[in-house]
């Protein structure tokens, strides 16, 4: 670790001078010799340095979410030139260009502090050996060796020697609680932000291995940072649990308001932009969220993601629409779809029918079938003998071949003869 960070000395001097301009600003608040003073200064640092990188943050993001729509196309890349490694990665790289994707942008904010982290590790080690480093006198690190932070000095670390704890005028049992604490709560951080980050903002239509690769991470760089904590001097817990937090908070305000397309969070927050546009009358209150609307109603029906469609059916049956510009408008003809949409949808798919009912209703067609013949049959015979038919129908007779009317709930279709012998 001291040979890495010495690779980054060339960035000490401006860490230190940073550490030292926040350090006079809280010593005079807190005392200059206090953890107070000191650890708010490596806090401080690490707020400026994460202020700096929002840039690097929001390319992260776009760049994370273009991965995962890329998944699809990738897997088919792969499948089709996996016996061509050079013409599958030369594909790959065409498809990065044409969408102007990077892989390594989702590293980028890591990489950016990397320089930083390993320069304060250096700065801390010199610290505590007592050695003047950057623009910290020897003064300044004779009140920084003095610091300590819950009983620990800051240039302390989990792995230290009694003799060398003992020689920063603090306890050995003082020193291991408090990196373990430190070295807990900074593992528990980096996997409860990488599980907010599965759980809700993340496409759940699209199953890819990118996703499986993320849950991995999910549970492997808790344990690589606690290993690797046990080597880090209190000082540096202090910056890697704050810009752990501080990621845990950044990242919680992006799902908040920016969620991943198809994701959770974006269900539960269009459900509370229909909620916020209902309790304002239709008005949709920052350009933000107009935009939002806007990206929903460019889509065509079909382009929609299911979270989309449950917003404009929310919107709907408010009795409001989506404008192509962002605003919400009144529309009754909104209502009627919302309300009625699914009841039509239902009304045009007939219902299954079971197989008696299916038999009678080929019975009673058929049926209808042959009385309708004998009864066009029957009509020339009416026609020729008029005074015949009419005898026939007032004593209501029952000549052979003629067809026998039905009674009120027989059966209708042709009749089986009645015996000689039964009443008539």
């Amino acid at each position: 670790m001291d040979t890495i960070a010495s690779i980054f000395s060339f960035i000490t001097t401006p860490v230190s001078w940073i550490i030292v301009q926040f350090h006079s600003l809280y010593g005079a608040i807190f005392g200059p010799d206090t953890g107070w003073a000191w650890g708010l200064s490596i806090v401080s640092l690490v707020i400026l340095i994460r202020i700096c990188l929002i840039p690097l943050f929001v390319k992260q993001i776009k760049s994370t979410r273009n991965m995962q729509a890329l998944q699809p196309k990738m897997k088919a890349i792969q499948e089709r030139y996996k016996s061509d490694k050079q013409r599958q990665s030369e594909e790959m790289m065409k498809l990065y260009k044409e969408t102007g994707t990077n892989p390594l942008s989702s590293c980028l904010p890591i990489l950016a502090q990397s320089p930083f982290f390993f320069a304060l590790y250096h700065v801390l080690s010199k610290i505590a050996s007592g050695d003047e480093i950057g623009v910290l006198n020897q003064s300044l690190v004779d009140s920084a060796r003095q610091a300590h932070i819950f009983g620990a000095p800051i240039a302390a670390k989990f792995t230290d020697s009694p003799e060398k704890v003992e020689a920063l005028n603090a306890s050995l049992t003082d020193v291991r609680i408090v990196t373990a604490i430190m070295i807990v709560l900074m593992s528990a951080s980096q996997f409860f932000t990488q599980r907010q980050l599965m759980q809700k903002n993340v496409d759940l239509t699209v199953k890819t291995p990118y996703m499986q690769q993320q849950k991995m991470l999910m549970y492997i760089f808790p344990v690589i940072f606690a290993v690797m904590g046990i080597n880090f001097p209190v000082g540096v817990l202090v910056y890697w649990l704050t810009t752990n937090v501080w990621t845990m908070g950044q990242q919680m305000y992006v799902i908040n308001q920016n969620p991943t397309p198809g994701s959770k969070a974006q269900d539960q927050y269009l459900q509370r932009l229909v909620k916020s546009v209902v309790a304002h009358g239709g008005e949709v209150r920052s350009r933000r969220k107009r935009t939002i609307v806007q990206m929903i109603v460019a889509k065509s029906t079909a382009d929609r993601n299911d979270n989309e469609r449950r917003f404009i059916t929310g919107l709907a049956k408010a009795g409001l629409a989506a404008q192509a510009d962002g605003t919400v408008i009144k529309s009754d003809a909104a209502t009627a779809e919302g309300e009625g949409g699914s009841a039509a949808q239902r009304r045009h798919q007939p219902k299954r029918q079971s197989k008696s009912q299916r038999q009678s209703t080929t019975t009673g067609s058929g049926a209808a079938k042959g009385s309708g013949s004998d009864t066009s049959g029957a009509k020339p015979s009416l026609e020729k003998g008029g005074a015949e038919g009419t005898r026939s129908k007032a004593t209501g007779g029952k000549s052979a071949g003629s067809a026998r009317q039905p009674k009120s709930g027989q059966r209708k279709g042709p009749q089986r003869p009645k015996h000689p012998s039964s009443k008539k």
